[in-house]
C-alpha cells in the first residue's frame, strides 16, 4: 500500500506506531490535520482517547462509533471538529513473536462515511505487514553488528578495519550481508537499524 492509497483510504488522516516498546514506538506516522494534532497534543487526549486505550487491550479492527460509550472525556467530539468524523483503528500484536511485548496500533479517518468492511481488512494486512517488518532479525552474525556498531559510532572503513584488524575488504563484506539482512540501502542506514532493533 502506497501514501497515494493511504490519501484515497483516509482522506481525512491517519496515524501509524508501530512496535510500540516500554514508551515509544519504533516507528512513528502522524498525518493527522496539524491542527488536530496541536490540539490534541496540548490537551494530552491521548489518556483520554477510546482509540488509545482499545489498542494496548485488543487486536483486530474497530470503528470508532464502537468505540464511543468508552469516549466518557468527548474525544471523538472534538476529533469531528477538525474533520476526522469517521475512523477506523487497527491494533496488532503476535504473542509467539513479540516476547517483549511489542504492538502496533494505527487510526484512520475519513469525514464522509463510516469504513466499509473490504477497507477494514486493507488497513488490518497493511499494518500487520509493517508490524512484521519491523522484527528484529535473527540471522545478523557478530561480527556483523561489531562492524556495524563501529559505523554507527562514525568510524570509517579505514578505522573499522584497523581496529578489527581485517582488511577493509574484510569489512565492506560484512557490512553488505548486513544491509542484505537488514533491508537497507547504506551502511549507516544498516547502523541505525540494527539500533532501532537493539542489537548494537
Amino acid at each position: 500500500m502506497t501514501p497515494r492509497d493511504l490519501e484515497v483510504l483516509a482522506p481525512a488522516g491517519h496515524y501509524i506506531a508501530l512496535r510500540i516498546g516500554f514508551a515509544f514506538p519504533m516507528e512513528e506516522i502522524n498525518a493527522f490535520p496539524p491542527r488536530w494534532v496541536d490540539h490534541y497534543t496540548k490537551n494530552r487526549l491521548m489518556i483520554h482517547d477510546p482509540v488509545m486505550q482499545w489498542g494496548y487491550t485488543n487486536t483486530g479492527t474497530v470503528r470508532w462509533s464502537e468505540l464511543a460509550q468508552m469516549d466518557t472525556r468527548g474525544v471523538f467530539s472534538m476529533a469531528t471538529t477538525f474533520g476526522l468524523r469517521f475512523g477506523m483503528s487497527v491494533a496488532i500484536f503476535d504473542e509467539k513473536l513479540d516476547l517483549d511485548g511489542q504492538r502496533s496500533i494505527a487510526s484512520f479517518a475519513r469525514s464522509d462515511r463510516e469504513f466499509n468492511d473490504l477497507e477494514a481488512k486493507l488497513l488490518h494486512t497493511f499494518i500487520k505487514r509493517r508490524h512484521f517488518e519491523m522484527v528484529a532479525p535473527t540471522n545478523l552474525t557478530t561480527a556483523e553488528l561489531e562492524a556495524l556498531g563501529m559505523v554507527r559510532d562514525g568510524k570509517r572503513l579505514k578505522k573499522i578495519a584497523f581496529d578489527l584488524g581485517i582488511t577493509e575488504g574484510a569489512v565492506k563484506q560484512r557490512l553488505k550481508n548486513a544491509k542484505v539482512k537488514l533491508g537497507a540501502s547504506t551502511s549507516t542506514q544498516a547502523a541505525a537499524m540494527a539500533g532501532q532493533f537493539k542489537l548494537i
